[in-house]
């Protein structure tokens, strides 16, 4: 089983993040299953290894919070492999993403080697010209939406087919909305 760690997106947000897909020739985009934020990527475990992942994220606990996400990017340099819309720097994503690490380190999984750099994939690029993402990044570079509720995270499996990976939630586990509610920047959603 392969697995992964993500904040899900609302449907409003996923919507709104479909208006800006679009432009970009060679891009194969994101479809609404696929958008999410990637907290941890876990790749191939059995079943032992599996129970016990959930065993950790079951015991972590962090507070609820609003994150806004804005930009856009793409990985890659001067062959650009992928664009993302990105998010505005948050200690509490930050910190919940620390914890969910721990745990998972606790758990017998090796550390993550890559900084966390989060991000929410609008599309893959496989011979993309440069100069066409070039101009989605300047005619997007303002992109922005409202800050959204965070009050969990999901434990996905993935199974790759020739169209694309398919995602499917196995576990959600609730953050701390209680503290998220003294949060003066917070608003019920």
């Amino acid at each position: 089983m392969r697995l992964f760690v993500a904040l899900a997106l609302p449907d409003e947000v996923a919507s709104i993040l479909a208006l800006i897909q679009s432009g970009v020739p060679g891009a194969r985009w994101s479809n609404r299953d696929q958008l999410h934020l990637t907290l941890r990527f876990i790749g191939e475990v059995d079943g032992r290894v599996a129970a016990a992942v959930d065993d950790a994220l079951s015991a972590v606990r962090a507070p609820g919070f609003r994150l806004t996400i804005k930009s856009v990017g793409q990985f890659g340099g001067r062959n650009p492999s992928a664009i993302w819309a990105g998010v505005e720097q948050n200690p509490k994503l930050t910190h919940l993403q620390r914890k969910i690490e721990s745990a998972l380190q606790r758990a017998g999984l090796r550390a993550e080697t890559r900084r966390f750099s989060p991000h929410i994939t609008l599309a893959r690029l496989r011979g993309s010209p440069g100069a066409k993402v070039i101009a989605y990044l300047a005619e997007h570079s303002l992109f922005s939406i409202p800050p959204i509720d965070v009050r969990g995270y999901i434990l996905y499996s993935s199974v790759t087919t020739p169209s694309g990976s398919l995602y499917r939630a196995e576990r959600a586990y609730p953050l701390d909305v209680a503290n998220h509610q003294g949060d003066p920047n917070a608003e019920k959603a």
